[in-house]
């Protein structure tokens, strides 16, 4: 019963075998140690066979979902089990398929009963298995013990090794008696971090070996868990003249019997280190194609190979240092905190290696139908590209649900020292506007901003064959992690560049006349000339601009050196880091209880606010109300671009003076040691959220407290009457033009103006006719605030 294939264990139950029956005392143990949760709980029954388990499980009071890739097996369990209520037969290879037809809410309990050891990948399937435990949940594995299996029947046994490595990802781990067979109860997954070991010392004066990596048709890589208990690629020494590809050829089937030629073997990385004081260095041959099935023909070496999700890296225990430094020279980013190691890439043509599991594509239509169904993507080359580009590629870190996500979840790839995301890939449905925006057409030429690999296949995807993108990250890192996805995973029409961003692309780059459109990535406070002198004429420039400390991604159109305005979009990136980057000015208040902060412009005097603060609270209620959901970021930017002292008040504290929720600011303008700023309260309660009703209210401290607040409650009036809709998606956008900076006013088009270091942005909004270039004057607040002026 050592089958291996599948059409053998379909003619097993066929012939009407089965299983070892379920003992008694196995019942036992399964009613006293896992019992279902009060209520009634969920089980997953893997390799179910003919049943019996799966029926006894329903018994106890589980819904059970037992699957088994055999046909005939489920079959026979429909059949002699037709009484039994609350199963679910599911027909599904555990390693191979797509797990969408498994609950999506986890399971309280998982089984694999005498199934454990014909499973090939055991380390990524385990891994898999615990992800889809609840809270409190448990695994349970009953198995052969090869202590009392005889030697003929090894295979269907675990060692003690191998139960203790089963073991070692669980926090709790019981183990039990049942008649000859373990009974182990696994709660609480808490994978080993991995980390990079080494083996013991060796006598030669210099070490020099080539490391294959290899992937399957799910873009699994290939280790082996070594004699000595740490992972390892396929690879070894070189002998006399042998080249370093042919030696990892040869490695791979000697090692795993999997056969590749010599033609699919590419050197991609040179790494130097020392082992023990002696010098070493390691080829990192990447395989691309190869044939042949797994084996394991050196048993004094390796215990077992294994396919391994990426994503599953990070913790899969101990691994030898050179193949922990390969897997990140190929997928920078999938182990985390690895020893230094001097690394020479190699600049070798080789081609995208394909590689994914259905789960995959699923999961991918799924979001791009999400997207789609949100209206984010209206043309045709999006939707496609959505469809096509492979997300998960270019975050293999992420697991597929989270890197799928089809709504506002970015997966954050890179964080600073403080814990803050500094590169991520955007959520799917605002990549998506932001490509609408640029209104590409086939051939383009486009230059993103900011890198990562995904957006910019994205872009390449719409732009179609003759198209190209340049993307330029400021972070060496980065752009090592992008130039090595879109290696794996690109179309071949991407350049990344290490560069500031801010400073555009490097001349040879810049095709003549310009780039067809550019889009930066990450939260911009000003607009760096060279992306206008780089675009086209009529070409579009996209980006997330702050203004007064909101981000909208606007979509801008160049006409000679002016950009206008075309489209305004809601959203967040991480914050830039080159030439542009910028440090809000702040102004701590009441020992840090609050804080301004001066988005826009110098940090203004605060002398004599504290005390202010410590005084009487002015109130206004400015009759303006907004039920549940509705959007009130145009009332934050209108606010922002039209009130010349206007500022925001962050509090970092629950305190009575602002009643300002923790960690949560609201829109403010500042006078001589007076402030007003503007929150909403409850007005009506409902039980439904539809029935809620909040109206905003303006506070005020301070001599200037009254008319700052008028101020302030006239700006909410006004963004009511010309601005606000009651369809969230339909509220009025202004009529902005950028500048270069140094125009003068008289040059402007008449609007408010926001001054920034390199550009001029002039807003017109509906209503207003003010042309309000510096701060108004404190006696004619009022007017100022409604354009009357």
């Amino acid at each position: 019963m050592t089958y291996i294939a599948r059409d053998q264990w379909e003619q097993h139950f066929s012939d009407g075998k089965g299983f070892r029956q379920v003992g008694e005392h196995e019942r036992e143990l399964l009613a006293e140690h896992t019992p279902p949760p009060e209520g009634g709980g969920r089980a997953l029954d893997v390799g179910c066979g003919t049943g019996e388990l799966a029926a006894y499980l329903a018994s106890l009071g589980y819904a059970v979902d037992a699957v088994d890739f055999a046909d005939s097996a489920l079959a026979r369990a429909r059949k002699e089990h037709t009484d039994v209520e609350g199963v679910r037969w599911l027909q599904l290879d555990i390693e191979r398929d797509d797990p969408a037809s498994l609950h999506k809410e986890g399971y309280d309990l998982v089984v694999m009963r005498l199934v454990y050891p014909f499973v090939k990948d055991r380390g990524r399937v385990l891994h898999g298995l615990s992800e889809r435990l609840r809270e409190g949940g448990a695994l349970l594995v009953i198995t052969p013990v090869a202590a009392n299996t005889p030697e003929e029947r090894r295979g269907i046994a675990l060692d003690e090794d191998e139960i203790a490595v089963l073991a070692s990802g669980w926090a709790a781990v019981e183990r039990l008696d049942a008649d000859g067979l373990a009974f182990l109860v696994l709660r609480s997954p808490c994978h080993a971090d991995t980390r990079s070991v080494e083996k013991r010392p060796t006598p030669a004066h210099a070490l020099t070996g080539a490391l294959a990596v290899v992937t399957d048709d799910a873009g699994r890589v290939l280790l082996g868990r070594s004699s000595r208990g740490m992972l390892d690629l396929p690879g070894g020494k070189t002998r006399g003249p042998e080249g370093f590809a042919a030696a990892a050829v040869r490695e791979l089937a000697e090692e795993t019997g999997l056969v590749a030629e010599p033609g699919d073997a590419y050197v991609v990385t040179m790494l130097v280190d020392d082992s023990h004081g002696i010098p070493r260095l390691t080829a990192v041959v990447r395989i691309t194609a190869w044939t042949g099935a797994l084996a394991n023909p050196e048993e004094d070496k390796f215990d077992r190979w294994e396919f391994f999700d990426l994503r599953a890296l990070a913790c899969v225990g101990d691994m030898f240092v050179p193949a922990a430094s390969a897997l990140d020279a190929v997928w920078p980013g999938v182990l985390p905190d690895l020893p230094p190691v001097t690394s020479y890439p190699l600049a070798v043509d080789r081609p995208a290696v394909p590689g994914e599991p259905a789960e995959a594509v699923r999961l991918r239509q799924a979001m791009a139908q999400t997207v789609i169904d949100g209206g984010w993507a209206p043309s045709a080359p999006v939707r496609d590209a959505l469809r096509a580009v492979p997300r998960h590629r270019f975050a293999p870190e992420a697991n597929l649900a989270a890197a799928y996500d089809g709504g506002d979840r970015a997966v954050v790839t890179r964080r600073d020292k403080t814990g803050t995301a500094i590169s991520s890939v955007s959520a799917a449905w605002l990549q998506a506007d932001m490509i609408e925006s640029l209104c590409l057409t086939p051939g383009a030429l486009v230059f993103e901003a900011g890198s990562g690999g995904y957006n910019a296949e994205l872009i390449a995807h719409v732009a179609g064959p003759e198209g190209r993108v340049v993307t330029v990250d400021i972070d060496p890192w980065v752009v090592r992690r992008t130039r090595a996805f879109l290696t794996e995973a690109g179309s071949g029409r991407v350049t990344a560049v290490e560069a500031d961003a801010a400073l555009g692309a490097p001349t040879h780059l810049v095709p003549r006349g310009g780039f067809d459109g550019s889009v930066i990535t990450y939260n911009c406070w000003d607009i760096s000339p060279a992306w206008r002198e780089q675009l086209a004429e009529g070409g579009r420039l996209v980006l997330p601009l702050e203004m007064g400390g909101y981000t909208r991604a606007i979509a801008f159109e160049r006409r000679s050196e002016v950009l206008h305005a075309r489209r305004f979009t809601y959203c967040g990136f991480v914050r830039d880091q080159g030439q542009q980057a910028r440090t809000v000015p702040v102004v701590p208040l009441l020992d840090g209880q609050l804080t301004l902060r001066f988005d826009d412009g110098a940090a203004a005097d605060t002398e004599g606010l504290e005390e202010a603060l410590r005084g009487q609270r002015h109130e206004v209620a400015t009759g303006i109300t907004m039920g549940t959901g509705a959007y009130f970021g145009s009332l934050e930017l209108y606010a922002a671009t039209t009130l010349p002292t206007f500022c925001r008040l962050h509090a970092h504290h629950d305190t009575d003076v602002t009643a300002i929720p923790k960690d949560r600011d609201a829109p403010a303008v500042l006078g001589d040691a007076s402030l007003a700023y503007l929150t909403h309260v409850q007005t009506q309660d409902g039980e439904r959220p539809k029935d809620k009703t909040r109206e905003w209210v303006v506070h005020a401290f301070g001599r200037q407290g009254p008319e700052l607040a008028e101020q302030l409650a006239a700006t909410v009036r006004a963004w009511d009457r010309h601005v606000r809709a009651h369809d969230n998606s339909q509220h009025a956008d202004p009529v902005l033009t950028v500048h270069p900076a140094g125009t003068p006013d008289h040059l402007l088009p008449a609007g408010d103006v926001l001054d920034k270091e390199q550009s001029r942005l002039v807003f017109r909004w509906p209503g207003r006719n003010g042309h309000l270039p510096a701060p108004a004057r404190h006696t004619d607040t009022v007017a100022a605030t409604t354009g009357e002026v």
